[in-house]
């Protein structure tokens, strides 16, 4: 049986991945805040909900994160920065998917293929940062790529067999974005999330560690 733990299974492109992993035979479980009350900043939340679930899953995916988080929204200059939404963005976009990595590890088989996905975003790139601003969100999603990174170096010693990556979905026609998407071209969620699938069906161990794009384009860092 092919089991697929989504965290963030409620919202617009959890929902769709979810979907499309049951369209390809896939057995999904879902977990979200909506629905089950999981807080993947408090780690005594993901704990628990980890703590019920039987292993194994041979795909965990990640689809929780925000851009506008109490009130603080996406920066355009250095000057609107501030401490709270600095740190609020770090706990979801990347303190958040790293606890589930933590408690979900015990989840993914050790002797046979398995892929951790968080969703990221280019924006969190580094080296393709060309014109500032979303100082606290470009922050947050470098952070979690770091994390991941990090993460299959170690989880090359215990599950040789997994991949552990951070994926951009492209900007997905949501709530999440619809107010920031301006030029960007969109699109649906059903759309983002067979890309998203394909890209994760077709990942290697030898690319562990590493950002992609829906495409399955290498992001530099």
């Amino acid at each position: 049986m092919k089991r697929a733990l989504v965290i963030g299974a409620s919202g617009g492109i959890g929902q769709a991945i979810t979907d499309e992993l049951g369209a390809r035979g896939w057995t999904v479980t879902g977990l979200s805040r909506a629905v089950d009350g999981l807080d993947v900043t408090d780690e005594a939340s993901v704990a628990a909900a980890f703590d019920a679930l039987d292993s194994p899953f041979q795909r965990i995916i990640v689809t929780t994160g925000a851009l506008v988080i109490d009130g603080h929204a996406p920066e355009k200059a250095v000057r609107e920065v501030t401490a709270d939404g600095l740190l609020n963005q770090i706990r979801v976009n990347a303190l958040g998917p790293m606890l589930v990595l933590k408690h979900g590890l015990r989840l993914l088989p050790k002797d046979s293929p398995s892929v951790f996905a968080a969703l990221s975003a280019r924006v969190g790139s580094i080296g393709d940062n060309q014109i500032g601003g979303w100082h606290s969100y470009r922050t947050a999603k470098a952070a979690l790529n770091q994390l991941i990174h990090g993460a299959a170096i170690e989880m090359k010693r215990t599950h040789k067999q997994a991949v552990a990556v951070c994926l951009h979905p492209g900007t997905v026609e949501t709530p999440f974005t619809a107010k920031y998407a301006g030029r960007h071209k969109t699109v649906p969620a059903a759309t983002a999330a067979a890309n998203l699938i394909d890209v994760i069906d077709g990942l290697t161990p030898a690319q562990t560690g590493g950002f992609f794009d829906y495409a399955g384009k290498e992001i530099p860092w």
